[in-house]
């Protein structure tokens, strides 16, 4: 696994690659985002040794998972984590993924926090935390160690359905990969309008996570859609662009 802190747009409407802000936080170099106290989004996947989830429906959890929080009652306008999901979106987007077995995950299981499970994989998202305030059950969890494989091909991606395409030409650990995916749902999500996003919901935020192939990539990345670039402090080499998020809702033509 891998923690990632790639800036994304904050709520609101968002700074896109074909829009940029000042201070975008598409931005690779210091902005005034960074000013502000910094928090992060955790993500924990459940992975025991004899049966560990399936990469790509680790992925795809993960982004779900970061959708169910944002559009949770609690994270809305007096909710109980509405303040420190405002604090966490006016600073960098970052997000880290950390990984959890046996008794470890149960004790994570037991703070406030939403499990979200896939085929094979729980995800379990928790609000945002101060950068350096986790709370000990989530900071003694391992980030790096593990990586996960598909036991069989994934299925191809449902073009009807929202897609988010991955840079066939990076290579990320799963726990990277799937912070990644994360912001992909996350920058469709602040784009779709209201009735929209009421929609996704609704249906259970169908979506699939694919690499995209190298001639489409291309093609994507200058399509308009919600592109995520990197920040570049682990993995990759920053304003790496990584995902794009592929909402039928969002595309042009």
């Amino acid at each position: 696994m891998s923690s990632d802190d790639t800036p994304v747009s904050p709520s609101g409407p968002p700074a896109t690659p074909h829009s940029p802000a000042a201070d975008s936080p598409f931005r690779p170099e210091p902005t005034s985002r960074d000013e502000a106290p910094q928090y992060v989004l955790p993500l924990v996947v459940h992975i025991e040794k004899t049966a560990p989830p399936a990469r790509t429906d680790a992925l795809r959890t993960a982004a779900r998972a970061v959708l169910v929080m944002l559009s949770d009652e609690r994270s809305d306008g007096e909710g109980e984590w509405a303040r420190a999901m405002r604090d966490w979106q006016d600073a960098r987007i970052r997000k880290v993924v950390r990984r959890a077995r046996g008794a470890e995950w149960r004790k994570a299981s037991a703070l406030p926090g939403i499990t979200v499970t896939g085929e094979s994989a729980e995800v379990r998202v928790f609000p945002p935390v101060p950068l350096d305030g986790w709370p000990k059950e989530l900071a003694k969890l391992q980030v790096s160690g593990t990586d996960l494989d598909d036991p069989e091909p994934p299925a191809a991606p449902d073009p009807s359905a929202p897609v988010l395409w991955l840079n066939p030409e990076l290579d990320m650990s799963a726990g990277k990969t799937m912070a990644q995916a994360g912001h992909g749902a996350q920058l469709a999500w602040w784009e779709l309008s209201e009735t929209e996003r009421k929609a996704w919901r609704e249906a259970g935020f169908p979506l699939s996570v694919a690499p995209a192939e190298a001639d489409r990539w291309q093609e994507l990345t200058g399509s308009g859609l919600p592109v995520v670039r990197d920040a570049g402090f682990t993995e990759i080499a920053p304003g790496s662009c990584t995902v794009v998020a592929d909402h039928p809702a969002l595309r042009r033509g």
